[in-house]
């Protein structure tokens, strides 16, 4: 698996001071995606046990992040690899909030109780679904890119069997 970016402090992919971290590889190939060189599994760097470790290193120390948002590409392309990181990060850092971007809908994740992208889903408490649409395009929305996409609340999702929207914590 290879990254093809990691911010160590943003504000622009989840709620609070998130971690980023772009996943290369996808093959949903949205016309109008703001990174389509994203799209080729090569690019970027290996995400080799070093990397990981630093990466994992600057997250746990950073005691003013709110989190981790996964991206890409999109990250359920290499899910059984994104699963164990994140199970290397919790097993380090405790608990931590994860935020992730993909072009596959919470249905269809929902849809293949047995996968790795399932179990990659179950890992994270917000989901943020749906193939970037060029058409239904709005920079005025928070975390997404297109009308058509949601900010699904994982964990309330799957206990209640039906979607349940994020809400945000902060006041604005």
């Amino acid at each position: 698996m290879n990254i093809c970016g990691y911010y160590p402090e943003s504000i622009n992919e989840g709620e609070g001071l998130r971690a980023a971290i772009f996943i290369s590889g996808c093959r949903h190939y949205c016309k109008g995606c703001f990174s389509p060189k994203t799209w080729n599994f090569d690019y970027g760097e290996p995400f080799t046990k070093e990397r990981e470790a630093e990466i994992i290193d600057d997250i746990k120390n950073n005691p003013l992040l709110s989190g981790l948002s996964i991206l890409g590409g999109d990250p359920f392309f290499s899910s059984a690899e994104v699963s164990g990181f994140i199970d290397r990060l919790v097993a380090a850092t405790g608990p931590i909030s994860i935020w992730i971007y993909t072009g596959y809908t919470y249905e269809e994740l929902l849809a293949r109780p047995n996968s790795d992208e399932f179990e990659l889903l179950r890992r994270c408490e917000v989901l943020v679904d749906g193939r970037f649409e060029e058409a239904k395009r709005d920079p005025s929305l928070l975390y997404c890119g297109s009308s058509n996409q949601r900010l699904i609340n994982i964990q309330q999702s799957l206990h209640h069997g039906q979607v349940v929207l994020w809400e945000s914590m902060l006041s604005f």
